[in-house]
């Protein structure tokens, strides 16, 4: 934690702690192949639950309720309370839980504004983490560790990347993982547009632990970034990866490198 004569850097993105918290996101189903038709299947919804500090509000996420499938682009995006000039390096946080396996969930920055949000979907993103146990078309099999944008695809975070040790485990359902993700919005050629991951939560990180280093903005288009975005994805109608879904929680940003806990 800070020290306490020191303010908090902390600029909140949202918490959920406000009972309309969900009308400040911006909801878009851009491909929604349900049949039949289903509209705004997406499920996006502020719950509350009790822990022994009392109660928390979160963001709940799911492409579309549990059995209904074909919403393959399910948008939820909400603009940063700061710009991330070119440039500029950022400290972001998010707390995340996930509900159930089988899932497809990323969650990141984009620097577009909402029409083209809509229209890129996942190539809105830049820096990207990723939630999946689905399998891909080459045939593999995702293993629902969490999973960063590297240069042709995703890569799985570390146990422990110091010791360039083995991939991590699987995220533990039901359990809330704390991320800091340190974003470089420089331009490529100065060293930019690349991200950092550090992890705390479940049996496997009980400190906090930098998991993963230069991961790979995906556009690298060099632009102030502008967003912060959520998609998932049912799969498609002939093969469905499933409607788990993944909780949000305490979303902030930070100028600069700051590994402490927002407060």
């Amino acid at each position: 934690m800070s020290a306490a004569n020191e303010p908090s850097t902390w600029l909140l993105i949202d918490d959920f702690e406000r009972g309309n918290s969900v009308d400040n996101w911006t909801k878009a189903d851009t491909k929604n192949e349900t049949k039949p038709l289903i509209n705004e299947p997406q499920v996006t919804l502020r719950k509350i639950e009790t822990t022994s500090k009392g109660t928390n509000a979160f963001l709940l996420k799911k492409p579309a309720p549990e059995g209904v499938v074909g919403n393959r682009k399910a948008l939820t995006f909400k603009a940063l309370p700061q710009i991330v000039e070119v440039g500029e390096i950022y400290t972001f946080y998010t707390r995340i839980n996930v509900a159930a396996f089988p899932n497809n969930h990323a969650f990141g920055l984009s620097n577009m504004g909402p029409e083209d949000i809509k229209k890129h979907d996942y190539n809105a993103f830049e820096a990207t983490l990723r939630v999946t146990d689905k399998s891909e078309s080459s045939g593999l099999k995702n293993t629902g560790a969490l999973m960063v944008k590297v240069s042709g695809g995703y890569a799985n975070v570390k146990h422990n990347l110091a010791k360039n040790e083995r991939d991590a485990k699987p995220l533990e359902s039901g359990q809330w993982y704390q991320i800091w993700y340190v974003v470089n919005n420089a331009p490529k050629k100065q060293g930019g547009q690349t991200y950092d991951v550090y992890l705390q939560g479940g049996g496997e990180f009980p400190e906090q632990t930098l998991v993963y280093k230069n991961a790979s903005f995906r556009m690298q288009r060099e632009w102030p970034l502008t967003y912060f975005l959520m998609n998932c994805n049912t799969g498609p109608l002939d093969k469905p990866y499933g409607n788990g879904g993944l909780k949000y929680d305490d979303i902030y940003m930070t100028k600069g490198i700051e590994l402490t806990n927002p407060s």
